[in-house]
């Protein structure tokens, strides 16, 4: 049967290699219909060009009948379409003054692109990349697309298994801004805490936004804390929703995992599918208006039977998850220099996760109401919502943009196939856990204006923020984390709900100025600068500035570079997240002792000498040479350096058994806490590797894509204080460095390589992961003779990997194509531990590969 297909696919591109090549031609005007000259029209991917006459007329020939036109002039919107076999193709040219985005992420000019800046930005086409892989949600669709990019999927973690850890270069999640049309995307409420990357580190939750709405994105690879505030530590991922209007789009998805290592004798599980429409219609003349509808589905998976002592969790894999979310994108002319945009998501995601289990003799158990044992199922619901209201005018040769961005997000716990030991055999087995809220608002101001009888050209932006925060913890039902027996372990199993004591509500403001300039000297040589000052209500003032170059030198290899000194505000969650839980009692005198996580300024926080938590400091450096002798074929290197000092950390346990702090905590009924403490100075240092190819080959396109990243991190400092001195391994024991450590492999390589001739695109792929090291939850543990265990005993290494991924799309006709595919062809998987010895309480730790195997997959494209 494969030796049938493989004949089929053959003929069909040998028969597409003796097509002949399709006329076009058409005439190209601007906005006012008059024809313009001089305009390139090129067929992408090949040296295939042709200019427009003085009228802005052009004719040409192209290889195929679904060519791409990509039209170019200067101080014009750049255009890109598809023909679709149609031999007239006429285009109207934007004005830059009036294009519907801004400029590439890292620059606030307008006519600069992603080859002219001295900073390095990827630039993926999520259009393509979505059609062609089988990555449904937007993390891990980035995760196979750039090897700067990092997305650790969690498992069975307190909530972070709805929220991958996601990160650029293996900083932390919070050290990654991310934006939506250049503007500021809020955070999640959610704080890692459990088993996952990313300990004590909030992070916007990429999964909100639906990647049928996304027309690119924008990966700034290089601290950009002096261009656009804080978290933007080691890199900006700018998202650009879509703004096309040629009507009705819509795509059905489907997939399914090959199952090994579950319980039952299924063959697959982990069913997913996907459904999205796209709607696009011009509104007012020269407006337009996008709106998309995703809905995305996924079943658990199991991979629970690998050891003997698996038991510990009977349920163990992939969350289910279903999501809906909507998104829309407009702009429209308001009188004769005005235009006013808005752009906005909402989405609902709930998700189940099974908990660890509790054996039918389990003291968490009660054997009448779970004579088997009872697996808890934690499942949470977030509420994710956001909208921006903007203006756009030009005011004497200043280009004016002032905004308004509101942010909301939800995340709601709730338990189910539980109880409450502590109430006794009546116990409910269902619970309302509670919810972590957060709310931005951010108001924008920003100018810019080009002066071209500065030098050779000096490009000037500057602006303000004034930006309000709020961080909410709401108290769940009190059967949800209460304790009535002290005797008894009180609240629901699986996850204790957020009590009375860590209810709170708090806010901050924020005001923000920017000074950025950019230059051309000659011309090939650029430099810029920016500058930029914030003000905290509760934390005083941070200062931020980078500096850069590009020099041409030769029409074919570019030398660029940047270094910036920067900061980044701890998050509200950070400061006020508080965590307890009761433990029970060996008599009913004794006073129940508490397990907790205590917020900054606290009693805990103040008996262990930990004062408020205040900004950390960075230092940002970039350099690279790019190779691009022709429009077809660029490589590029860049190296990075990150330095962070004072970051952030939720530190190890500190006991009441402590000889220097102890009897602090047991004053105050504390049996062992933890606290988030400015505490460590890390360095990130790598390179960067990306190399693209494009070639015509028979009568068809081949195009090739490489990304690569050599990444290393080192722990160099820990800070205590006074009162902890010589507390460094409590504050960061080997295990969570090695967590830390481990937030992205050592090595990464994405190879994509897809040819399209005629209505076939053949994509094929291999992505390799670097050998990673975790210390096990054997650490400081003891053998069977008393002696310390060896490093061997508690190191679980996951050894090198590479997933294949292929997939193979036929364009039917210009309304309807089809796509089938697989992922992890080879069914791999990570090295396999011990459940006893991970955090995950599975066969394996929460690693970049996931630990699901292979994933079959269709789609199904229409065009109404």
């Amino acid at each position: 049967m494969i030796r049938i297909y493989f004949s089929f696919l053959m003929v069909l591109l040998v028969s597409q290699s003796f097509a002949q090549k399709y006329k076009v031609a058409g005439i190209i005007t601007d906005e006012g219909g008059k024809g313009v000259p001089d305009v390139s029209v090129q067929e992408l991917g090949t040296n295939t060009k042709a200019l427009t006459n003085v009228n802005g007329i052009y004719e040409m020939r192209v290889h195929y009948g679904n060519a791409t036109l990509v039209v170019t002039s200067e101080g014009f919107e750049r255009i890109e379409r598809e023909i679709k076999g149609i031999g007239t193709q006429n285009f109207t040219l934007t004005s830059l003054k009036k294009s519907r985005q801004k400029g590439v992420v890292g620059s606030r000019n307008l006519a600069k692109s992603a080859k002219d800046l001295s900073s390095p930005v990827d630039i993926i086409d999520v259009k393509k990349i979505a059609s062609l892989n089988g990555q449904f949600d937007l993390p891990q669709l980035l995760q196979y697309a750039s090897a700067s990019f990092n997305s650790n999927p969690q498992l069975g973690a307190d909530g972070t298994d709805q929220i991958d850890a996601t990160s650029i270069h293996g900083m932390g999640p919070d050290q990654m801004l991310i934006l939506v049309n250049g503007k500021r995307r809020h955070q999640s409420s959610l704080i890692n805490l459990s088993g996952t990357r990313g300990r004590g580190n909030t992070s916007s939750d990429l999964s909100t936004i639906p990647v049928a709405s996304i027309d690119r994105i924008e990966i700034l690879r290089d601290g950009a804390v002096a261009q656009y505030g804080s978290d933007a530590v080691a890199g900006v991922i700018n998202i650009v929703l879509k703004d096309n209007v040629n009507g009705f789009t819509a795509n059905a998805n489907g997939g399914i995992r090959k199952a090994k290592y579950n319980r039952d004798s299924s063959s697959f599980d982990g069913l997913s599918y996907n459904g999205n429409i796209n709607y696009g219609r011009t509104i007012a003349k020269s407006g337009f208006l996008n709106v998309t509808a995703d809905y995305n589905f996924q079943d658990h998976t199991n991979r629970a039977d690998t050891q003997p002592d698996s038991v510990l969790r009977r349920k163990f894999g992939d969350p289910k998850i279903y999501n809906g979310s909507l998104s829309y994108n407009m702009a429209f002319p308001l009188y004769k220099k005005y235009e006013v945009y808005s752009f906005g998501t909402a989405s609902y995601r709930q998700g189940e996760t099974y908990g660890w289990t509790r054996g039918a003799k389990d003291s968490a158990n009660f054997i009448k109401l779970y004579p088997n044992g009872y697996d808890p199922l934690v499942s949470r619901s977030v509420d994710d919502r956001s909208i921006t209201l903007g203006i756009r005018t030009i005011w004497k040769k200043f280009n004016v943009d002032l905004s308004h961005t509101y942010g909301f997000n939800k995340f709601n716990y709730h338990v189910k196939s539980s109880l409450n030991r502590s109430f006794g055999s009546d116990t409910p087995t269902s619970f309302d856990a509670g919810a972590l809220q957060t709310v931005q608002n951010s108001t924008n101001l920003d100018l810019t204006r080009y002066y071209d009888n500065i030098l050779d050209g000096v490009h000037l932006a500057f602006g303000a923020e004034y930006r309000m925060d709020s961080y909410k913890i709401i108290a769940g039902n009190p059967l949800s984390w209460r304790t009535y027996n002290p005797l008894k372990m009180g609240g629901a199993q699986g996850f204790r709900g957020y009590g009375e004591a860590e209810q709170i509500t708090k806010k901050r403001n924020n005001a923000a100025g920017y000074l950025d300039l950019e230059a051309q000297i000659g011309d090939r040589f650029s430099v810029n600068a920016a500058g930029r000052f914030d003000y905290y209500s509760d934390l005083g003032s941070g200062i931020g500035g980078k500096g850069g170059l590009r020099f041409e030198l030769t029409d074919a290899i570019t030398l660029r570079g940047s270094y910036g000194i920067g900061f980044r505000a701890p998050s509200l969650a950070q400061q006020h997240f508080s965590y307890s839980i009761i433990e029970a009692t060996k008599a009913n005198l004794d006073i129940p002792l508490q397990s907790v996580i205590a917020r900054t300024g606290s009693d805990v926080s103040a008996a262990l000498g930990v004062s408020s938590l205040k900004m950390e400091k960075t230092q940002n450096a970039s350099a690279g040479i790019v190779f691009s002798p022709d429009k077809n074929f660029s490589v590029a290197v860049d190296g990075y350096y990150v330095k962070v000092k004072d970051r952030i950390i939720l530190t190890g346990e500190f006991t009441s058994a402590d000889k220097q702090v102890g009897s602090l905590l047991k004053r105050l009924n504390v049996d062992n806490a933890r606290v988030f403490a400015n505490s460590l100075t890390t360095s990130t240092a790598g390179v960067d590797l990306t190399l693209k190819y494009t070639t015509d080959l028979g009568a068809g396109k081949f195009n090739t894509y490489l990304s690569a990243n050599y990444n290393t991190m080192s722990i160099d400092s820990i800070k205590t204080n006074d009162r902890l001195i010589g507390k460094g391994a409590v504050f960061l024991d080997k295990r969570e460095r090695y967590f830390i450590l481990a937030s992205a492999p050592p090595t990464k390589i994405n190879l994509m390589l897809d040819y399209t001739t005629g209505p076939l695109t053949l994509m094929v792929r291999g992505t390799h992961f670097g050998e990673i090291k975790l210390v096990n939850r054997k650490y400081g543990l003891k053998d069977k003779t008393g002696k310390d265990l060896t490093e061997k005993d508690y190191m679980d290494v996951y050894k090198a990997m590479i997933q294949a991924d292929a997939s193979l799309r036929y364009q039917i006709n210009e309304k309807l194509s089809f796509t089938l595919g697989g992922s992890n062809l080879l069914n791999a998987y990570p090295t396999m531990s011990k459940p006893a010895r991970t955090e995950s309480g599975g066969a394996w730790d929460s690693v970049q590969t996931g630990s699901s195997g292979s994933f079959f997959y269709t789609r199904i494209y229409f065009n109404f």
